[in-house]
């Protein structure tokens, strides 16, 4: 009896040891991503929160936040000191537009420098792009931002599917219109939109126009049409930065007082942000393309949380 006893209590031992086993290589198996935040013009707080919870939801990844001091004068800054090489993908959701003495400091800086150079992703989400212009480095790891009229060059889009160079003074400083729909046109076939629709459709989204930078290494993803001018801009775009991947895009605008808006709400949206973050991590893309992808002719949303 005690014989079994003991043999019983060996195996249910050995079975949660390995239940807790696969359950820890299961974890590890996880895409570790990690967002910077902490100041912004936009809605730095919820667009954290969404795209972590649509990102883990995936079943893909495990999410961690690195949230800086949110004033120049705070003495945390020195206590700042994110670990990015502990991460495949760092999603970059800061921006000092607005007061553009808020910085990170420059030992951090040189971190996220060798971590892309190294082999590491960097997702810039939206308005990131708009952020810290005079980091050289930054310029050159997002390719294109919101920068001023002699600041770098733009690129267009031609009717050939061409990419026209914009030189510095030529043309504007970066700007976009009103927010709306906007037909998402695929330049250049990628793991990131494989089995996407040549065309299809997003909501409230902003137009950068003459987005500008050193524009090295950039690979254009997709486009869209500025109405008005019938000029072709980019939407989506990747930069080689080292043995680093870089993906930037004006999707992902998340204003203050809006919950949850139906720009993140985008089915396409959502499933490119999955996938950006994969390729970023490992170079090739596992996530489906769920069958409610949107069209050229009609958007597709997810029902709003309450």
């Amino acid at each position: 009896m005690l014989r079994h006893y003991i043999i019983t209590l060996l195996l249910f031992t050995l079975f949660i040891g390995d239940a807790k086993a696969q359950s820890q290589n299961n974890k590890h198996q996880l895409i570790r991503v990690l967002i910077v935040d902490g100041f912004s013009n936009h809605d730095w707080k919820q667009t954290t929160a969404v795209i972590k919870r649509l990102l883990e939801e995936s079943g893909l990844f495990t999410v961690a936040v690195s949230t800086t001091p949110s004033t120049v004068a705070d003495s945390n800054w020195n206590n700042w000191l994110p670990d990015f090489k502990q991460y495949q993908v760092v999603i970059q959701n800061t921006n000092n537009i607005q007061n553009k003495a808020l910085q990170w400091p420059s030992v951090v800086q040189r971190r996220l420098e060798d971590y892309v150079r190294s082999g590491g992703g960097l997702y810039v989400l939206h308005s990131a792009n708009n952020a810290f212009e005079t980091w050289p480095e930054y310029n050159r790891m997002i390719g294109l931002g919101w920068r001023s009229k002699e600041t770098g060059y733009a690129i267009q889009i031609d009717s050939n599917r061409q990419l026209v160079r914009v030189p510095p003074g030529e043309g504007k400083g970066t700007f976009h219109g009103a927010r709306k729909t906007y037909l998402i046109n695929i330049l250049t076939k990628h793991p990131i939109n494989k089995d996407f629709p040549a065309q299809w459709l997003t909501p409230d989204i902003e137009l950068y126009q003459y987005a500008r930078g050193p524009a090295e290494n950039v690979t254009v993803l997709s486009y869209a049409i500025d109405s008005a001018t019938s000029i072709n801009w980019p939407v989506e775009w990747i930069v080689a930065y080292g043995k680093g991947r870089v993906y930037a895009s004006s999707m992902g605008h998340l204003w203050k007082d809006e919950i949850y808006p139906i720009s993140y709400r985008c089915i396409g949206f959502q499933t490119t942000l999955i996938r950006a973050t994969e390729w970023l991590a490992t170079g090739k893309v596992t996530y489906p393309v769920p069958t409610t992808f949107p069209s050229k002719d009609h958007i597709s949303v997810r029902d709003e949380i309450r």
